[in-house]
């Protein structure tokens, strides 16, 4: 890996970490997909395939 991958993937995932923090704090549910299914992480860290979105 290239010096400049490294530090693109340093700052890429520096932003993920962050975008993902503003989403507890508001709220908002995080979104993933572990073995091609969709889950959401809870602001709580409950891990779930459904969530209402009303």
């Amino acid at each position: 890996m290239t010096k400049m991958t490294e530090k693109l993937l340093k700052i890429g995932n520096r932003a993920i970490k962050k975008a993902q923090e503003n989403n507890r704090k508001k709220g908002i549910p995080n979104v993933y997909s572990i073995n091609g299914k969709i889950v959401f992480q809870l602001p709580n860290g409950d891990i779930t395939t459904q969530y209402n979105f009303s």
